[in-house]
């Protein structure tokens, strides 16, 4: 049996969903004088590396000297710990279950089939709007690709949703019918630092300009589109520079593409690490006076060695109408009534390095903060945790996702401890 080091966020304290709301008390002076070391400041860039795991950086400290010279903590991300739902989190300053972005693949109600929040489209083919009341059923048949530059499934990196505009009859796209401003209408933090008179700046692909995470949990101020790592310290440093008071948001995916594709063990992770710390350099090299650099990440990554497969594995697509989340975090929707008989085949075909646990038992852990009503059904019937070196695949509705060799997603500390580090000017 595996006895992982687990690392449940405490909303509120030291997570993701924190770090915003205290970088933009610092900057407008409403904020603690303590808050992050950043007392005085008036320009702080918040530089998000998709990846950059707590373990995996000290692990590999050798290859990022500006990173580990840098005054810093260890925070947690989100759980589960993913892409979108940690970036919904940062942008929001609130917890999942209040965001409603609870998983890589979240099912969405009134729909048989999961939304792929980084696409903002429906994952697989066929089915479409659900006819049992919000009831989620179905289980995609393919991947949710989708542009974008990552083999998996659309991950890394926040994938390349399609324009705004209306879809086609029998489009999975759901930017119509799921508006992600009214999907998430709360005011994020970049739309409360604009109305505090903050310029505010977005620096990312151009791909994530009008994208619907972007609309629904990163909306607000100026994007100005990177196309490269000296691009991005360009375009980073002019903007700190804007108005009298600034906040930069920066992000870089290429650590998190290279995790999941070649693994977080690998050479070419240690590489592309260095690539991370000279633009951290770089970036830190040239901050304007009174300015901050604040470095962090969504989550962490681990090298999959055990992989079990539903497609190929019958117990456990028993009484399941749908599968969501990702491999080191399921959620399972079970048919009504069965909810208690499929967590008990997933715990006997999973075995002791998963932990395999019903919905409100995770909700009363804490793991998604205050959950809202409508979000808590959106939330598997069962959820289904890797402990260990494992993966929950799916060859046949997933096969991109399901060949990658680094994953996350779970609350393992490589997955979920993530590196808060900063330089002052």
């Amino acid at each position: 049996m595996v006895s992982p080091v687990m690392s449940v966020p405490r909303y509120g304290v030291n997570t993701l969903s924190d770090l915003l709301p205290a970088v933009l008390g610092a900057v407008t002076g409403d904020g603690s004088p303590t808050t992050l070391g950043l007392a005085g400041v008036r320009r702080v860039c918040v530089l998000l590396v998709d990846g950059l795991g707590a373990q995996q950086l000290a692990a590999r400290a050798e290859h990022a000297p500006m990173l580990s010279s840098m005054t810093g903590e260890t925070w947690t991300s989100t759980f589960p710990s993913t892409t979108a739902t940690s970036l919904a989190s940062l942008g929001t300053g609130r917890p999942p279950g209040q965001h409603g972005i609870v998983g890589y693949l979240t099912a969405v109600e009134g729909y048989d089939r999961p939304m792929n929040p980084l696409h903002w489209r429906l994952h697989g083919q066929a089915g479409g709007r659900s006819t049992k009341d919000g009831q989620a059923g179905g289980r995609s048949t393919k991947d949710g690709q989708a542009g974008g530059r990552s083999t998996k499934d659309g991950q890394a990196g926040g994938g390349g949703s399609s324009p705004k505009g209306s879809s086609p009859k029998g489009s999975s796209d759901l930017l119509t019918t799921l508006v992600p401003e009214e999907f998430q209408p709360h005011p994020t933090v970049f739309e409360q630092a604009t109305a505090a008179g903050i310029v505010v700046s977005r620096v990312a692909p151009s791909y994530q300009r009008e994208s619907g995470l972007t609309r629904a949990v990163l909306r607000g101020g100026d994007f100005a589109a990177s196309v490269s790592a000296g691009d991005l310290v360009a375009r980073t440093v002019s903007a700190l520079s804007r108005g009298d008071r600034s906040l930069v948001y920066s992000y870089w995916s290429e650590l998190d593409l290279t995790g999941h594709v070649r693994g977080p063990s690998s050479d070419a992770w240690s590489f592309e690490l260095r690539q991370v710390d000279s633009i951290v350099e770089a970036v830190a090299a040239r901050l304007p006076a009174d300015a901050a650099l604040v470095v962090t990440a969504d989550h962490g990554m681990v090298d999959v060695a055990d992989r079990v497969d539903v497609d190929t594995t019958p117990t456990l697509s028993q009484d399941v109408t749908m599968i969501a989340g990702e491999p080191r975090a399921r959620h399972v929707f079970a048919r009504p009534g069965a909810a208690s008989d499929v967590a008990e085949r997933w715990r006997e075909t999973l075995g002791e390095d998963y932990l395999v646990i019903g919905r409100d038992d995770a909700i009363d852990r804490g793991w998604f903060g205050p959950v809202r009503p409508a979000v808590a059904r959106t939330i598997g019937d069962v959820l289904a945790l890797a402990l260990g070196s494992g993966a929950v695949v799916r060859s046949g509705a997933e096969p991109n996702q399901s060949a990658l060799l680094g994953h996350h997603g779970s609350l393992t500390d490589a997955e979920t401890r993530v590196p808060l580090l900063i330089a002052r000017s």
